[in-house]
């Protein structure tokens, strides 16, 4: 592998990171006496941050499933009344049945929930905060105070949204996407009023967050490696967690100015997304704005914003299945240039969301052409995974599984993708619950099995124990078949035109065929359901009684952080940051299973 372009840049930083390690009387803390607060609440330590993100994210995974199991059961039995209901939520389920105004708020905060503050703010937070710097070789992030301030701002962005479900009037109900001009006009209905001005803020806080994060994984991948560790021997977790920064800074902003306009036109009167209004026989007098504008500025972040949460899991995944393949990851280059490929397709692809706006036909070929590009460098990826299995001496770990589980829903997913990239089919199939299904698959329940995978891999390195396997078996398996018994189904029901976010079908002869599908789909999102809550309970239980790690390096892994000591302080190694001689993935090689990535090159060495 090539040298570091610059290497004196490496040995300036080691030196400044011992002069931090002298600083802290080398036990890795400072003079200060840490106390609770210090500690566990405002902390800078890199490590405790993942794991705040983490639990955040976890507790918000529980609300947004267990919204989504609530909406199941209007949609399976729609003339049953359950009290509970009435009981838990007042008069947003009169009678035991959960009104049609509630039905919608909770499909809008289920999406919002989900796609940002679990799997950007859940993934994206927890991993680039956990392995960036033990993965490069640095004592903390470049800004451990920025770091910080990126927790505090999700944290409260955390406050708000919840906040906005106990509001008079209920939560935002336009939809994740909160198109206007149903969420720009408060008198639309009753989710368009405070609700959704909560909704905004907290979602302009969440993006002020995601910022604070990304420039500090990207000044601390560039400036702060540790000496020999040169661009080509990261990890593929890195290079992952890298781009996908980069694409969190570049496009959050437009979404942040799109929410800013809308918020100017609740409030302040001004017209960017509406014109020619007429609501209950009163014309408005705004004029001039276009509702498309903000799909425009939406979609410029909502597409990237899939990769955003993919790239991550992918990363981690290439991580697990090369140390539990005992092979090297098969195309090392290729797999970075595929997501560098994936990073800069990711931006010129967001108008297939709207091929039914009334976009030109022409302008949609193009994106047409540019969405099915994309599946180029993604199918790079399956074929490198692929191959790195084949003929592996497999270790079938509980983050393995959930590795090729991955692969496995990202395959699946992806191939329906084809179809709703192109125009001709999607224009019939939007909005229905053939998209559903197509982007819970590919996107919503693989990136989660990509968490899945980071969690029980590397929780060993975050709390000093092992989480239960067999909970672990149990939990995957129960999680792959259940995700695939819900939403595979899901395509017919798209294809036969079935309209996703309708709060009951019984009016429509045509879709009572699908009464027991519906109900099949529900029972089994509700034992998936439980099975989640096995794994918070797995996860909480082995912190404080699982099986305690031995060994420094449990997995035989050949990268960084399995160098630090078992439980590590506050700048993660003890005496000098080790320095790196080779690549990431020296796995089964001269008859050796692995070779860490600080052991010096024989000169006798045989090539990778």
């Amino acid at each position: 592998m090539s040298q570091s372009l610059n290497p004196n840049v490496h040995a300036d930083v080691h030196v400044a990171h011992d002069a931090y390690h002298v600083e802290h009387n080398g036990d890795g803390h400072g003079h200060h006496k840490e106390t609770f607060i210090t500690k566990y609440i405002f902390s800078q330590d890199h490590k405790m941050i993942s794991k705040q993100f983490l639990i955040t994210g976890m507790l918000w995974a529980i609300i947004g499933a267990l919204m989504s199991v609530l909406f199941r059961l209007q949609l399976a039995y729609p003339d049953e009344s359950f009290p509970i209901l009435e009981t838990l939520f007042g008069r947003w389920a009169k009678g035991g049945q959960i009104q049609p105004e509630f039905y919608y708020g909770l499909i809008t905060m289920h999406g919002t929930i989900l796609v940002f503050f679990v799997l950007t703010g859940g993934l994206s937070g927890t991993f680039a905060n956990f392995l960036i710097p033990l993965q490069i070789g640095a004592r903390d992030m470049a800004s451990p105070f920025m770091n910080m301030l990126s927790y505090w701002f999700f944290f409260l962005a955390s406050v708000i949204l919840a906040s906005s479900l106990f509001v008079s009037t209920g939560p935002a109900s336009g939809g994740w996407t909160s198109y206007p001009p149903l969420s720009a006009l408060g008198q639309a209905n009753d989710g368009s009023k405070i609700g959704q001005d909560l909704w905004i803020v907290a979602m302009a806080m969440f993006v002020v967050s995601s910022l604070l994060g990304g420039l500090n994984y990207v000044s601390t991948i560039l400036n702060m490696r540790t000496k020999g560790m040169s661009m080509t021997r990261m990890p593929l977790t890195i290079w992952a967690l890298f781009f996908t920064a980069i694409l969190g800074i570049l496009s959050f902003p437009v979404l942040l100015s799109g929410f800013i306009l809308l918020l100017f036109d609740r409030n302040l009167g001004t017209s960017f997304y509406l014109s020619d209004i007429v609501v209950a026989g009163q014309v408005l007098p705004n004029e001039g704005g276009s509702p498309i504008l903000y799909q425009h500025l939406f979609w410029f972040l909502g597409h990237p914003e899939v990769y955003i949460i993919i790239l991550p899991a992918m990363g981690l995944v290439s991580e697990v299945m090369s140390v539990n393949a005992r092979k090297p990851i098969f195309g090392y280059m290729a797999m970075v240039g595929s997501l560098f490929a994936i990073t800069i397709l990711a931006f010129l692809v967001w108008a297939h969301h709207m091929f039914v706006s009334g976009m030109n036909p022409f302008l949609g070929a193009f994106f047409v052409l540019l969405t099915l590009l994309i599946a180029i460098p993604s199918a790079i990826k399956v074929f490198n995974w692929l191959t790195t299995l084949w003929r592996g001496n497999i270790r079938f770990t509980p983050a393995m599984l959930f590795a090729i589980g991955f692969v496995s829903l990202f395959i699946s997913g992806g191939l329906t993708g084809i179809w709703l990239g192109n125009s001709t089919i999607d224009i019939h199939v939007t909005d229905t619950y053939f998209v559903i299904a197509h982007f819970h698959i590919v996107m919503g329940v693989s990136a989660f099995f990509g968490m899945f995978c980071g969690i029980y891999h590397w929780f060993p390195k975050m709390y000093g124990r092992f989480m239960n396997n067999t909970l672990g078996y149990i939990h995957f398996w129960g999680t792959l078949a259940g995700a695939y018994l819900i939403f595979w189904p899901m395509h017919y029901q798209g294809l036969a035109n079935v309209p996703r976010r309708y709060y009951d079908f019984k009016i429509w002869s045509s879709f009572n065929q699908f009464n027991d599908l519906n109900k099949f789909i529900t029972i089994v999102t509700i034992i998936v359901f439980l099975l989640q809550l096995m794994f918070v309970f797995n996860f909480f239980y082995s912190i404080f009684k699982g099986r305690k790690v031995r060994t420094q390096n449990p997995w035989d892994s050949t990268t960084l952080e399995w160098t630090t000591p078992i439980n590590p302080g506050h700048g993660n190694w003890p005496g000098e940051i080790p320095e790196v001689h080779r690549w990431s993935y020296d796995y089964s090689k001269d008859g050796r299973e692995f070779i860490p990535q600080t052991e010096p090159v024989n000169p006798n060495e045989s090539r990778h």
